[in-house]
């Protein structure tokens, strides 16, 4: 049961995004940009990064629904996201997004805990500066939007196929498509 009284039927952040719609716009537009904008990381590794930095905070919501989101946006589908959300290390994926992963790890922890070696490794995998940059501003939005749906304690979906209709939309209209669409508003 949420903290305050959403009076919302929306689950996760769209209850929030109804219950404040003047945050909903530019918290949609800052995933819009990081999630889906121009990038030489792929949607689907970036929704990634997402759902691990989520897990690691033990958002449930955002970790299931950004599951689906690059689970949709990667070829290996859900079986990939599995691996990397349970031991990235080990997962079958190329070593700059294992560089990546630490450094959003990191980041989780603590922007301090960003260490020279991590963006050095990061570096030394094939990352520029550009996708550090971008990784290290994706961990930390999403340490701002998996506090926001736990410390308010929002519902997650009693139907976990909800999360496959909101990647559906996410793929084709992207977070701002999410808008207005109730209890399919992730970010």
């Amino acid at each position: 049961m949420p903290h305050i009284p959403l009076n919302s039927d929306a689950v996760g952040i769209g209850s929030l995004f109804e219950y404040r719609p003047e945050t909903a716009r530019p918290m949609s537009e800052l995933a819009e940009i990081l999630l889906r904008g121009p990038s030489t990381l792929s949607r689907g590794e970036r929704e990634l990064i997402a759902s691990y930095v989520s897990r690691l905070n033990d958002c449930d919501f955002c970790t299931s629904s950004h599951a689906a989101f690059a689970a949709a946006q990667l070829p290996e589908g859900m079986p990939l996201v599995d691996q990397v959300r349970a031991d990235a290390a080990s997962a079958p994926i190329p070593d700059k997004l294992k560089a990546l992963l630490q450094v959003a790890a990191a980041v989780q922890r603590g922007g301090k805990h960003v260490q020279d070696e991590d963006v050095a490794a990061a570096r030394k995998a094939g990352a520029t500066d550009i996708e550090i940059h971008d990784t290290v501003l994706i961990a930390a939005a999403f340490c701002m939007f998996n506090r926001y749906v736990d410390g308010l304690a929002t519902t997650v979906p009693k139907d976990p196929s909800g999360y496959v209709s909101a990647a559906e939309v996410i793929v084709s209209a992207g977070y701002l498509g999410l808008l207005g669409q109730g209890d399919e508003q992730p970010a």
